[in-house]
C-alpha cells in the first residue's frame, strides 16, 4: 500500500483518482498482473467524507472504461504503516530493474500516451 502525499494546489485529488483507475486493473480481485493475494487488492483509503464521496463518484465514472465490474474497495484509513526505506521512491531508485522495466515502465508509458500524466525522465 502506498500513501500519497500531494499538494492540492499542484494536483487535485480528482486527478490522482483518474491516474489510479488507469494505472492498474481495478476489476481483478486480489490480483495485479501475475501478482496475487490480498496485498495486491485494489483499494482506496480515504481520510474524510469529501475524499470518500470523490472516490465513489470517480469509481462510477471509471466503470465506463472497463468491461468487467470494478472491485476496488473504498474504505476509511484507520492507520498507515510506512514501508521500509528500500520501498520508498522505488521506481525512481530502481528504474533499470527487471520488475520496473517489465511492469512499471509500460504502465507509465500507457498513462503518458493517454495524456493522463506527463513524461517522466525514465520513459523519455
Amino acid at each position: 500500500m502506498t500513501e500519497i502525499a500531494f499538494d492540492p494546489e499542484k494536483i487535485s485529488y480528482a486527478k490522482l483518482l483518474e491516474v489510479f483507475w488507469q494505472a492498474h486493473d481495478p476489476t481483478t480481485l486480489n490480483r495485479q498482473g501475475a501478482d496475487e493475494g490480498t496485498s495486491y487488492r485494489s483499494i482506496i483509503l480515504y481520510r474524510d467524507e469529501k475524499q470518500k464521496l470523490l472516490a465513489e463518484k470517480s469509481k462510477l465514472a471509471a466503470q465506463n472504461d472497463f468491461r468487467n465490474p470494478i472491485v476496488t474497495e473504498i474504505v476509511p484509513l484507520k492507520k498507515f504503516y510506512k514501508a521500509e526505506d528500500y520501498h520508498q521512491q522505488y521506481y525512481d531508485n530502481n528504474s533499470n530493474a527487471g520488475y520496473c522495466q517489465v511492469v512499471i515502465t509500460p504502465k507509465l508509458e500507457k498513462l503518458e500516451k493517454k495524456k493522463i500524466i506527463e513524461s517522466t525522465p525514465q520513459t523519455k
